[in-house]
């Protein structure tokens, strides 16, 4: 699998980079960052995959995350990956929500968007493998997290892969698309109607239907304003409470959606990761 270098930087010792690829899932070409930090040669590092929101690409967790310090000192490699494809040739749609930048991190099975909006292979699937073959990473040490639409794509690929992922955290994350306006119109337009259908990529659904992980760290703001119609984190802070699932799910006082937000919180999150990974 032939990789582009777009752009690389030394940073806190290691190197951050931007790489292109064309990805047979999408079908289109797909852009990607990833920060190594410094290392010995010959060493293979854990690896945290960071998986952005609606009309985000790879570059603001990148450009305003301020992870790299934190992945500098406990060793971990971050990844982050675009929301969809994109491209003249990809359908797309007026709303921000739907279409190009909102790829939900599911495999669509609908007309027009199965043919490139295969999201969920391209991340559990192609990507991963890209990342093993040029970058010195330990595939057996792996976490995930992610922000928003997101972080509901963390929390239900952790959860379908609990035997690949060591450890899963998430931001403001959807954590019912089958409860909420922005679930409702990305599932039913990418999957159709049939709402069983949907379960796979609900989180709530998923712990419900007996998926299981060793833990959990969520960070919510209270001041966010989508979370009363669209986050209900409540529903998952349930949905753990009933399974039984260790989740420390925090509600942060006064702070919003944005990235002033995670950038608060992420060192913490990639120390938490960083603990799990070293197991």
């Amino acid at each position: 699998m032939t990789l582009e270098t777009v752009e690389e930087h030394r940073s806190h010792g290691g190197v951050q980079g931007v790489y292109r690829h064309a990805s047979t899932s999408t079908g289109t070409e797909m852009t990607f960052s990833v920060f190594v930090p410094e290392h010995a040669e010959g060493a293979r590092l854990p690896v945290l995959w960071f998986l952005s929101g609606l009309t985000c690409t790879h570059a603001n967790v990148t450009e305003k995350g301020e992870y790299r310090a934190a992945c500098a000192e406990h060793g971990v490699i971050f990844v982050a990956p675009d929301t969809s494809p994109r491209g003249e040739d990809v359908p797309d749609h007026e709303a921000y929500d739907f279409g190009q930048g909102a790829g939900f991190y599911v495999d669509a099975t609908q007309e027009p968007w199965a043919k490139h909006f295969q999201m969920r292979h391209y991340v559990e699937q192609e990507l991963p493998a890209l990342l093993a073959q040029h970058f010195p990473v330990d595939m057996d040490r792996q976490g995930i997290t992610g922000h928003s639409m997101g972080g509901h794509g963390a929390l239900t690929i952790g959860l379908r892969n609990a035997d690949r992922f060591r450890s899963v955290s998430a931001f403001s994350p959807i954590v019912s698309p089958l409860n909420c306006p922005w679930g409702e119109k990305a599932l039913g337009g990418y999957l159709g109607t049939d709402r069983e259908t949907w379960r796979e990529y609900d989180a709530c659904a998923l712990i419900e239907d007996g998926a299981r992980i060793d833990g959990l760290l969520v960070d919510q703001g209270t001041g966010d304003n989508f979370l009363e119609d669209q986050l209900k984190t409540e529903l998952l802070v349930a949905a753990c409470e009933s399974a039984g699932i260790p989740g420390e799910i925090r509600m942060q006082p006064g702070y919003d959606h944005s990235y002033y937000f995670i950038s608060t919180f992420l060192a913490e999150h990639v120390a938490w990761h960083a603990e799990r990974l070293k197991r």
